[in-house]
């Protein structure tokens, strides 16, 4: 029988709920992957009703049913990284980190979304506590943003009276056991967009972006959905997260507003020709 000469794109598994709006969730991380040259394999944690505007309603998937998800896809194709996004529930937590527990050498990045864009929770304390205990420790990358962050240090019994500088912030995620941290800014009231990459000796790199108008629904998908395509790809972390930024920030730049919400960064601006931003 005749072997195909046509390579393989790398595989990514992805682990997130799905959003109808495309704009965030795992048809985000679909479309950001597929955009940067991987295949990617998805084992849905949840399903959302949502729009631009907001969450209406979140439904994890059983645990069950998401384990054969990834365990199906992994006993057939070899991948090359895995994404994790929302997580949907304390069982689907346990489960996708007891999976990726069986695969230590490939690249993990993980997105905490803790809450939707308007606010909706994704996260409760319980959940938070799991992803502290179980997943932190196995991930190459974790990319809150400010916020996230802040809410991911913060445990019962800490001092909430003392505000931790971001510095401390990210020594304290790292305490948790990731290899990198990187905090994105675009929730800080500053007048660029700083996102800093931290890792086990401290700070590695500052970058700053232009903050433009408006608001952007999977800003955070995209961002570390891209990462984790370049990491896939061969990249380091430092160039990993370097072209992954220069990619997000031109789809943000040329964002889109289909209703009446948040704009939706255009993960396929190259295939429409070149415009200025």
């Amino acid at each position: 029988m005749a072997t195909s000469s046509i390579s393989v794109p790398p595989l990514v598994l992805v682990f997130a709920a799905s959003d109808p709006s495309c704009g965030a969730g795992i048809q985000a991380d679909i479309l950001t992957l597929s955009s940067l040259g991987c295949h990617p394999l998805t084992a849905i944690t949840a399903l959302t009703v949502q729009d631009t505007v907001g969450v209406e309603s979140i439904h994890p998937v059983d645990a069950d049913v998401l384990e054969r998800q990834a365990r199906t896809l992994l006993e057939d194709m070899p991948v090359a990284a895995f994404k994790v996004g929302v997580l949907g529930s304390v069982e689907n937590a346990v489960a996708v980190a007891e999976i990726v527990a069986d695969y230590p050498d490939l690249p993990l990045v993980l997105d905490p979304v803790l809450t939707s864009g308007r606010g909706d929770e994704f996260a409760n304390d319980d959940l938070r506590s799991v992803m502290r205990e179980l997943l932190l420790p196995q991930c190459t990358l974790i990319t809150p943003n400010t916020v996230e962050a802040r809410r991911l240090v913060d445990e019962e019994g800490d001092d909430h009276e003392t505000v931790l500088h971001l510095d401390q912030v990210a020594m304290r995620l790292l305490e948790y056991g990731p290899e990198y941290v990187m905090l994105t800014g675009a929730h800080e009231q500053t007048s660029l967009v700083n996102n800093v990459l931290y890792g086990e000796k401290g700070l590695i790199r500052q970058d700053h972006w232009e903050r433009l108008p408006g608001s952007y629904h999977g800003s955070g998908c995209t961002l570390a959905s891209a990462i984790t395509a370049c990491l896939a790809g061969g990249s380091d972390m430092e160039a990993a997260v370097q072209e992954a930024q220069e990619y997000t920030w031109q789809t943000l730049a040329r964002g889109f507003r289909p209703g009446m919400g948040q704009f939706i960064p255009d993960r396929l601006f190259w295939a429409r020709g070149e415009s200025d931003a």
